[in-house]
């Protein structure tokens, strides 16, 4: 079922395609971060904010090259197209993961 929607790959995760969208994953949030950090803060936060927006876009660039040399999975089966599809599959179910978590947790709080 799960092949049928383009989940079925994502799901078999283990050894270094987990490395590897871990990288992409913390790159991805160390931009968006950054992004916010920069545009909303003031002073240093704002300096910071860049500093993170940077090292997100080094962090993600040099993952994606190191995937693409092969440095990264021995493997090597899937293209890295592929790859930052699965690593964006991953983020989509974890938030909804967590916000029914959270969502579960507010009612039961405010129920008793």
């Amino acid at each position: 079922m799960f092949e049928l929607i383009g989940l079925g790959s994502a799901l078999k995760i283990g050894g270094w395609q987990f490395l590897e969208i871990f990288l992409l994953v913390f790159a991805l949030f160390m931009i968006l971060a950054g992004i916010f950090t920069a545009y909303f803060g003031s002073g240093k936060s704002r300096t910071v904010g860049v500093g993170l927006l940077v090292a997100g876009l080094v962090v993600g660039l040099l993952s994606g090259y190191a995937y693409h040399e092969g440095w990264i999975d021995a493997g090597h089966h899937g293209a890295l197209e592929s790859l930052v599809w699965e690593s964006f599959l991953v983020i989509i179910a974890a938030v909804i993961g967590a916000l029914v978590a959270v969502g579960i947790f507010l009612i039961a709080i405010m129920k008793s």
